[in-house]
């Protein structure tokens, strides 16, 4: 089951020591539960990114408190952090973030192997998933970017994360690439239950999810269900 959240009051700037700082995010708080998929909505620059990296443990936090699966996240140290990321957190970003030398099959069966597992029938069972069976002796660069997504999705399930982050998984995609991705995250969402946490400024993204959060610079200031 999927990773529940719980955020109070948290703040985070940004800035030189000693030097001027420009707040981003104010005073956010907010809880999701296990297996629900949140939707952070908001334009450009009203801190969807800097949240998800905050969650991720990829930035600090200036003040506040982030509680997953109970675990005081700003406690920890950058070790604990990045072995809670390997085994329970996956990522799927705009631009795919995927390795130009690695073939599909090796950039999805990555994260398995950082954790000491050699899953390759889970591998091909996810590539069928994805459709992109015939496609896994491929490089990065031999591909669509909607097929680029896909392989990314998959390597973020790979090792079954309890928690997914997704910051703007469609916004580098058409429209109709776009929902094909946003449809595969659903049918995955129904089979692994993961937490899904996706930014967005799409509207007809954020309908994909359960629970819409709806980010302006940097406060929240509205919250609907789906």
């Amino acid at each position: 089951m999927g990773i529940p959240i719980l955020c109070k009051n948290l703040e985070k700037s940004y800035g030189k020591a000693g030097g001027p700082s420009q707040r981003v995010l104010f005073d956010l708080s907010f809880s999701i539960g296990a297996g629900e998929w949140v939707v952070i909505m908001g334009d450009s620059g009203s801190g969807k990114s800097t949240l998800l990296n905050i969650l991720a443990g990829i930035d600090p936090y200036d003040s506040g408190e982030l509680l997953l699966d109970g675990n005081d996240w700003g406690a920890m140290t950058d070790e604990e952090k990045t072995l809670i990321r390997r085994r329970q957190m996956g990522f799927v970003f705009q631009n795919y973030n995927l390795f130009p030398f690695l073939s599909v099959y090796e950039n999805v069966a990555l994260p398995a192997r950082l954790n000491g597992q050699d899953d390759r029938e889970a591998v091909h069972a996810l590539l069928k998933e994805v459709g992109l069976t015939d496609k896994a002796h491929k490089f990065p660069s031999q591909l669509s970017g909607g097929e680029q997504q896909r392989v990314a999705v998959a390597r973020a399930l790979i090792h079954r994360p309890r928690l997914l982050l997704a910051d703007e998984p469609t916004g580098a995609l058409d429209h109709l690439t776009g929902r094909k991705v946003l449809e595969l995250l659903t049918l995955l969402h129904k089979e692994f239950c993961p937490t899904i946490v996706m930014s967005t400024h799409s509207l007809d993204a954020a309908r994909y999810g359960t629970r819409i959060l709806k980010l302006r610079d940097g406060r929240f200031v509205s919250e609907n269900e789906r």
